[in-house]
């Protein structure tokens, strides 16, 4: 009983709406906008936060036309697990910030289709959703909390445990007596909803969808979460338009249908293009990747580097295994690879140990003997929450960024994520943005600011921490 009820919940059929790879459909060069987030120290451990994304978002909101759909993993003002938001400087009311712009956004225009998804860690998984979130619904604004159970499970050692012994008859509630390990001054958890935590499942994604008034699509698909204890973070983002959303913004109609949301007759007149649309041109293209999808992609551009080539990652959390293999082939084969990750140590003003990225790094440099060059970005109580990767071949450009960490649970149809692609000349201007942003990063420009340090500041040698990050990848006996 036990093994089947595991190995069918971790290969069930995938809902709709998940793994989609959408057709690579021609957008305008003029508009696909990369948009950064850095926080930053110089040498006198003075921050600098350039907070870039949040304001991009709130524009899209303000300017909404047709519909709005807004998915975010983390929308509320938590503190966190520390339960304090003065552990860094630059912490700002982003959600505060949203929430309002959605209810004057309501107030002008009442009878715009708003969608606004959650994952339910914002409700800290119990019933119904939070007081913060209460307000949109309130104002006639459709919120949806992410049914997670049609989901496969990512820790099948704890969720097909539960599953038999508790998830049958244990049920969330508001009301509770247990500590909240999500948020030191949020409401204390019932047992049911703490006993949720530990199936790390979630809906990762962070976009904007919303449509032109011209039967077009505008959007922003971010590595950043409209959430005040993260507003620190080191983000990034892409602001598109064009027909290339359009797959994106059906998966978003799918998800929220199968989550119990009964508003989708309102927005069914945009999941497909208006008839007589012209299609746009041009030598760039876009296309949208969401959960393993996105690995396929992503290996199958490593595979094709070689001499001559070049590759820059950034990234939170790097330890899916055949990215990491299909990264030291490439640099086997002599394609010209930078690294730069978070060195998994600050956490909402708490400590972590560096699993997985420690162990990870230390792997990359000794197996491509030393091809593979690595830094680490100095983050200073915040993170280094970048999810990119950039492949330059001849005169093209391959970017890739997202919600998606390269991480077996976000890489492999568990987590919800969302990423685009895209394809330009690699004299573009989005070229010369993402090139400045990571040369930046590497070589500490300008001199007043410190990003990055070298490879040998936090790698972990270490074999037994390094089986210890594989076992927790392969298990699912993790939150990475």
């Amino acid at each position: 009983m036990w093994i089947a009820t595991a190995l069918w919940h971790a290969f069930k059929p995938l809902p709709a709406g998940v793994h989609v790879r959408g057709t690579t459909v021609a957008v305008d060069a003029a508009q696909v906008q990369f948009i950064t987030d850095e926080t930053s120290a110089n040498f006198y451990g003075q921050r600098t936060t350039q907070p870039n994304i949040h304001a991009a978002t709130l524009e899209l909101v303000r300017g909404a036309r047709d519909f709005l759909v807004l998915d975010y993993f983390l929308f509320n003002g938590q503190g966190g697990p520390a339960g304090e938001l003065k552990y860094i400087d630059g912490i700002r009311p982003v959600a505060q910030e949203l929430r309002a712009a959605l209810l004057a956004l309501r107030a002008a225009q009442p009878d715009l289709p708003i969608l606004v998804m959650v994952d339910p860690i914002n409700s800290y998984y119990r019933r119904g959703i939070s007081p913060e979130l209460a307000q949109l619904a309130d104002a006639g604004i459709d919120v949806v909390m992410t049914d997670l159970s049609p989901l496969r499970d990512s820790n099948p050692l704890y969720s097909t445990t539960w599953r038999l012994t508790l998830g049958w008859w244990l049920k969330p509630a508001n009301q509770g007596r247990f500590g909240n390990p999500l948020d030191a001054n949020g409401p204390p958890l019932s047992f049911g909803a703490l006993s949720r935590v530990a199936h790390f499942k979630a809906n990762h994604r962070k976009l904007a969808l919303t449509g032109d008034g011209k039967d077009s699509l505008v959007g922003i698909v971010s590595s950043a979460n409209p959430h005040d204890a993260s507003s620190a973070h080191s983000n990034v983002a892409l602001r598109l338009a064009g027909e290339a959303l359009r797959p994106l913004l059906a998966s978003e109609l799918d998800i929220a249908g199968w989550s119990g949301w009964r508003g989708g007759a309102r927005f069914e007149a945009f999941r497909t293009a208006a008839a007589g649309v012209p299609p746009s041109s041009g030598d760039t293209q876009a296309t949208v990747l969401t959960e393993g999808a996105i690995r396929d992609a992503l290996v199958e551009t490593l595979d094709a580097t070689g001499a001559g080539d070049a590759v820059d990652i950034a990234q939170f959390y790097f330890s899916e295994r055949r990215v990491i293999e299909a990264l030291i082939a490439a640099a086997r084969r002599g394609a010209a690879v930078r690294v730069v990750l978070d060195p998994n140590k600050d956490a909402f003003g708490f400590e972590k140990s560096g699993l997985p990225n420690r162990e990870v790094a230390s792997e990359l440099i000794a197996a491509s003997d030393g091809a593979i060059n690595l830094r680490w970005y100095r983050t200073h109580g915040e993170q280094f929450h970048a999810k990119l990767a950039a492949v330059r071949r001849g005169d093209r450009l391959w970017l890739l960024l997202g919600s998606a960490n390269f991480t077996r649970r976000n890489l492999k149809d568990f987590n919800l994520e969302a990423c685009v692609a895209v394809d330009a000349p690699a004299n573009s201007e989005l070229s010369a943005n993402v090139a400045d942003w990571f040369e930046t990063l590497w070589s500490n420009r300008p001199g007043a600011s410190e990003y990055t340090a070298d490879a040998a500041v936090w790698a972990e040698p270490s074999q037994g921490r390094y089986w210890l990050y594989r076992l927790m990848e392969a298990s699912g006996l993790s939150t990475f």
